[in-house]
């Protein structure tokens, strides 16, 4: 599918205050992993995370998604917000105690992090053939949860038209897999590396 040219610059811009929020306050361990827990995925900045769904919206939106599909449980906040500001649904793959109305689509999701595998299930009822889609998640990291998204939509017989994630490790490849799949990738943040227990953002 791909992105029109004139969309592709502003697709990935830095979001300022999100941008500012991790380059303050965000910790660092080993290098690896990024924490901003504190205002993204477990105690939520709702001001912020408003903003956030705006920006996710304002630049999914000329793609025209009719639904925002996401995964339990931290894709949850940003993909409701992103949802709002476009005035559509939102659906979530369950994978906590993931029964769902029949016919379900799942796929199985390896845990860098945990071990093992995590069961992503969504009720096809939710999935109409032939929907726009939009992925919206916290973070792009390796990208395997949202492949397999973008493999239940397709299953469903809907049209993944882009994916929209708050922040990017982009040195963790996430991105290929969906552009390879022809789906447009849109980042409020990027980060370039983890580097002496600091973040390294793309475009700050």
């Amino acid at each position: 599918m791909g992105l029109p040219e004139e969309l592709r610059e502003a697709f990935n811009a830095p979001f300022e205050p999100l941008a500012r929020r991790i380059a303050a306050e965000a910790t660092v361990i080993d290098d690896r992993i990024l924490r901003i827990d504190h205002f993204l995925n477990h105690r939520i900045d709702t001001a912020l995370m408003r903003a956030i769904g705006a920006a996710l919206a304002q630049r999914l939106a000329p793609l025209r998604p009719e639904l925002v599909v996401t995964a339990e449980a931290s894709g949850i906040a940003p993909a409701l917000a992103t949802a709002l500001a476009l005035d559509v649904p939102m659906v979530y793959a369950k994978k906590y105690a993931p029964e769902v109305e029949a016919p379900a689509l799942s796929r199985l999701v390896p845990s860098p992090t945990r071990g093992g595998q995590t069961l992503l299930v969504i009720s096809a009822h939710y999935l109409p053939p032939a929907a726009r889609v939009a992925l919206v998640d916290d973070f792009l990291a390796n990208g395997r949860t949202a492949l397999a998204l973008a493999e239940l939509v397709a299953e469903a017989g809907a049209t993944l038209v882009a994916a929209g994630f708050v922040v990017e490790k982009c040195f963790q490849g996430g991105r290929a897999p969906l552009e390879d799949l022809g789906v447009p990738v849109a980042a409020l943040a990027q980060v370039e590396r983890l580097e002496a227990g600091r973040v390294v953002l793309r475009g700050g």
